[in-house]
């Protein structure tokens, strides 16, 4: 019995032209979101390239006397589903430049340098499902139930000897089946088109594109499992559409939005903005005693605003001019060093309070928001699957935790070739002529440490992800059990 009841379901579904419309719009959808993908990533693969080349001619353009001007450029690299599931990688910055010293900020995000989509957003496979799966799947089964109903069928499939189990469950498996398969053919067909246009694919992230489509048929699963809860409880069809229609709007519009907005307001957190005006305080008080310090250690002058300092040297002899002029370099080259280093002490103390203070109010806000989001399928549909591609905040952090590890590396090099590092504040060269000064000649960039890059893999990924597809399925499981109890309770006169 059950197997008829799931063929009768398939032929009616299949054989509507709601079918053929719905599979049509689909398929263009998601090919198209897999050609743009495959589009944006070769040109964010150019960007990239691009970029890293002028940073290097940048770089080459030095010379050996100027090791402590050297400030290279890090990019983000492109990533191959970041171009399916954008995730946060497109509001985020695609750049940092690197100093020995001083916080790290990413710079240069993709909307700020095309405004037009920070407005519209791009086509990915996260509005496809979020968006258009769920409006489809409303749109076929708000009548699974009360349709049947209206049209008679329903009182002459139960004059026979049909049980109400069979039969809901032989609706729900035909529905999902009807629709939910059938998308996974341009999806297939989308995944050769990526890699055909160039695309590296490796098989950690086919596994994560796997999941990402799993991860979409549970999302699709929960409103099919609402469309026929909902039938079930109402005798007319229209009034299942008006209810799954506000439904449909709050789930997938609203109850992201306001729980983030809801958050913001319970739970402060100091903007950037003031933390960025108190380290700027700390950072000027700090340079103009520092600059009083130097200018009474080598016989300077300094209103704490400006710094005058003369070497006059007169002797008979040009070597013992040039060293004696050398000793004062060296001493305020140390004086700066111990200044510089005592400065890095006291802004990183001040720039860890303030930022754990920020973080720690952050984690609560952000927990307040995706706890309650999460009562929304979409949001724990969105966050499931950017931690799956690698485009949740999660990356953002990973990233810059590599970048930090080689501002550690760069510092200890820099400090090597110019017996200091940039960054931290104010900082003095001095540069001594002369027929016996050494010469100086174009820096060898391939000196400068390189900086790798290994991106998330699904290993780092799956356990965070796994707590939102377990709350798809769990949703999944709780309409599946309503949708069927209600059936069971329902007037099929």
């Amino acid at each position: 019995m059950f197997r008829l009841i799931l063929e009768k379901e398939l032929r009616d579904l299949i054989g509507t032209p709601r079918f053929a419309v719905t599979f049509g719009v689909c398929s263009v959808l998601i090919l198209l979101a897999f050609f743009m993908g495959a589009q944006n990533y070769r040109l964010m693969q150019l960007r990239y390239e691009s970029a890293r080349q002028q940073n290097i001619t940048q770089m080459a353009g030095l010379s050996t006397d100027q090791w402590v001007q050297l400030s290279p450029t890090l990019f983000v690299p492109p990533q191959p589903l970041a171009a399916l599931v954008s995730g946060v990688s497109n509001d985020i910055g695609r750049s940092v430049q690197i100093q020995g010293r001083g916080e790290l900020a990413l710079e240069n995000s993709l909307f700020s340098d095309n405004t037009a989509s920070a407005v519209f957003r791009l086509l990915d496979l996260e509005f496809v499902f979020t968006i258009v799966f769920s409006l489809f799947a409303v749109l076929f089964c708000y009548n699974a139930v009360n349709g049947e109903k209206e049209q008679g069928t329903l009182r002459l499939i139960f004059s026979n000897a049909v049980p109400r189990d069979q039969f809901i469950l032989g609706k729900i498996a035909g529905s999902f089946l009807a629709l939910g398969i059938p998308l996974l053919i341009p999806i297939l067909l989308g995944g050769l088109l990526f890699t055909a246009m160039g695309v590296p694919m490796s098989g950690d992230e086919w596994l994560r594109l796997a999941g990402i489509v799993v991860s979409g048929l549970l999302y699709f699963g929960v409103f099919l499992m609402i469309s026929i809860f909902i039938s079930a409880l109402n005798a007319r069809s229209s009034s299942s559409f008006i209810w799954l229609l506000v439904i449909w709007i709050l789930a997938v519009l609203v109850v992201p939005r306001a729980a983030v907005l809801f958050a913001g307001r319970a739970v402060e957190v100091p903007s950037i903005d003031d933390i960025a005006y108190q380290k700027r305080q700390k950072m000027m008080a700090m340079a103009r005693e520092d600059m009083k310090a130097l200018a009474a250690a080598m016989g300077g002058e300094s209103d704490g605003t400006g710094f005058r300092f003369e070497i006059n040297e007169e002797s008979d002899d040009p070597e013992e001019a040039q060293r004696r002029m050398q000793e004062q370099m060296e001493k305020m080259m140390k004086l700066q060093r111990e200044m510089s280093d005592k400065r890095d002490t006291e802004m990183a103390a001040l720039t860890q309070q303030l930022n754990t203070e920020r973080y720690n109010r952050q984690q609560v806000q952000q927990g307040w928001a995706f706890g309650l989001a999460r009562i929304s399928p979409a949001a724990a549909f969105t966050m499931g699957i950017t931690q799956l591609a690698g485009t949740s905040l999660d990356a953002e952090a990973h990233f810059m935790q590599a970048v930090a590890d080689y501002q550690t590396s760069f510092k200890t090099f820099q400090e090597e070739k110019a017996g200091m590092s940039s960054g931290g504040g104010f900082m003095m060269t001095m540069r001594i002529g002369g027929e016996d000064a050494p010469k100086a000649e174009p820096i060898d960039v391939n000196e400068v440490p390189a900086f790798t890059y290994a991106p998330l893999t699904l290993a780092d990924t799956l356990p965070a992800a796994l707590w939102n597809l377990g709350l798809l399925l769990f949703y999944n499981l709780v309409f599946f059990a309503t949708a069927f109890v209600a059936f069971l309770r329902y007037d099929v006169r």
